[in-house]
């Protein structure tokens, strides 16, 4: 476990509207330490090629490297060997990969596919748009009053019929840590696939693919201290083999001929065309970054900030969170509103104090539709906040109304 260097983090030392920056906005994107800049700059200093293509000694490094980030993920998520990691772009096309290749050619008229209401708009369109076209019922894991799938609806939704279960691990709005184990199990028991959706989890605590018994799982980079522009795609290698290519072009063939084509092996038959190796790299140190501090050490600072903020904004009545009842098993999220007040109007007040919200539907209308409202402030904090953070934020929040004209509580 490794004291926090706050100092890692360039940007924290930056102002916002001439304050100190308040960034509680990581469940959208964590800003990148040190070790995680410098590794990309140097590669692309010192080290850049195209992989897999030539013989010489700078390319050679470019493959190393790139082999070396898809090792060190495999071994990060203990998938069980190192095809199984797909690099991708982020969860999106992670997601959409699988929605073409695997539902629109194992998906038929009259499946059901399973997701949760909860879900993020990439794990809900992608299975949307292939419901419609092979003719399968899309069907929701409703919440209860809580903002938790009990094992009721699990039980009652996941049949005979289904064919899918894509399921998000932990919620991006409410922040709510799903059973995904269980759905999966469930999913197992009638025959059908589990996709899990890693991108909120595996910032904050450790993800084992085997234990969960997920059939596909997929992250972003760029949420767990990685440059933008890299994802992954864990699968079983049996299903892996078995879908069909997303994307067609070089380096994912075999032979060519003028008709027909005969396409690589595992990871190479999904990773067309020249690889985001920087962000590779990126990917690699951010995982490193994330194994010196600790799991335990994330998780602990997470649970502090989270239910302090959770005190805080409860002292203040005309405050809503939504979600659990209590600070309970959130993530990392805290979604709240102010009485009259749009959350683009606080998002904006907060802004001239430092204060960095997200507000807005979070890419999760169906979810904010199902809790009877349009739009949510969110406040997402991570190892490198601070109770002082959650402090100017309440402070913040506190002037809200004043500013609006509700009077100075």
């Amino acid at each position: 476990m490794a004291h926090i260097d706050l100092s890692d983090f360039p940007i924290l030392q930056t102002k916002a509207n001439g304050k100190r920056l308040v960034y509680l906005d990581s469940a959208a994107t964590a800003q990148k330490p040190l070790p995680v800049l410098d590794a990309v700059r140097q590669y692309y200093a010192e080290e850049n090629a195209n992989p897999h293509r030539g013989n010489y000694a700078l390319s050679v490094k470019a493959t190393e490297l790139y082999e070396d980030a898809r090792a060190l993920t495999r071994e990060f998520i203990n998938a069980k060997e190192d095809a199984e990691i797909i690099f991708t772009r982020n969860t999106t096309e992670s997601l959409n990969l699988l929605a073409y290749s695997y539902g629109m050619h194992f998906i038929n008229e009259g499946d059901e596919i399973v997701i949760s209401i909860a879900e993020h708009h990439s794990n809900l369109i992608p299975w949307q748009q292939v419901a419609k076209a092979r003719g399968a019922i899309l069907k929701y894991l409703y919440l209860d009053e809580n903002g938790r799938i009990t094992t009721e609806e699990i039980e009652k939704k996941i049949t005979e019929k289904t064919k899918l279960v894509a399921i998000v691990h932990v919620s991006n709005v409410l922040g709510t840590v799903n059973p995904v184990k269980e759905i999966v199990k469930k999913a197992h028991s009638v025959g059908a696939v589990a996709v899990v959706d890693l991108a909120q989890s595996i910032p904050h605590f450790p993800v084992d693919v085997q234990d969960i018994d997920a059939d596909f799982a997929v992250f972003s980079g760029h949420k767990m201290l990685a440059p933008m522009g890299i994802g992954v795609l864990y699968g079983k290698r049996e299903l892996l083999d078995k879908i069909p290519p997303f994307l067609y072009g070089g380096d994912m063939i075999e032979y060519v001929y003028e008709q027909e084509a005969t396409f690589a092996p595992l990871p190479a038959k999904f990773e067309a065309g020249t690889q985001n190796v920087g962000g590779a790299v990126g990917l690699a140190a951010a995982i490193r970054y994330i194994q010196k501090i600790g799991y335990d050490h994330i998780r602990e600072i997470d649970s502090k900030l989270v239910h302090y903020a959770f005190s805080r904004l409860r002292e203040l009545d005309y405050v809503t969170i939504y979600g659990d009842g209590g600070a309970g098993n959130r993530c990392g999220v805290i979604s709240f509103n102010i009485a009259d007040v749009h959350p683009h109007d606080v998002a904006s007040i907060l802004d001239t104090d430092g204060v960095a919200i997200r507000a807005g539907h979070h890419c999760a209308q169906p979810l904010l539709r199902y809790l009877g409202i349009n739009a949510t402030c969110r406040a997402s904090f991570y190892f490198y906040n601070t109770p002082e953070d959650v402090d100017t934020f309440v402070e913040s929040v506190r002037k809200v109304r004043g500013v609006l004209g509700y009077g100075s509580k």
